[in-house]
C-alpha cells in the first residue's frame, strides 16, 4: 500500500485525529523502532523504519494513546 492510501486508512479510522498527531505517533515509533524495539509486522524485505511504523499504526497493532480531542 502506498504510503498516502495508509495515512487515509488511519485518519478515517481515527476521527479525532490529525494528519500532525499521526505524524507525532509515527515519529515516536520510528524512535522506538530505530532504539531496537521488534517490530509487530512479519516483513521480508527491507523498508524504512517510518514505513513500518505507518504500516504498524494502519493495522491497528501500535494503540496511540496521549492525544486530547479538544472540542471546538
Amino acid at each position: 500500500m502506498k504510503i498516502e492510501e495508509l495515512t487515509a486508512k488511519i485518519l478515517d479510522n481515527n476521527p479525532n485525529m490529525d494528519s500532525y498527531q499521526l505524524a507525532i505517533a509515527v515519529a515516536k515509533r520510528t524512535d522506538e523502532l530505530l532504539n531496537g524495539a521488534v517490530s509487530k509486522l512479519n516483513v521480508s524485505k527491507k523498508i524504512k523504519t517510518a514505513d513500518l511504523a505507518l504500516m504498524e499504526i494502519a493495522e491497528g497493532l501500535i494503540t496511540i494513546k496521549g492525544f486530547v480531542d479538544i472540542k471546538k
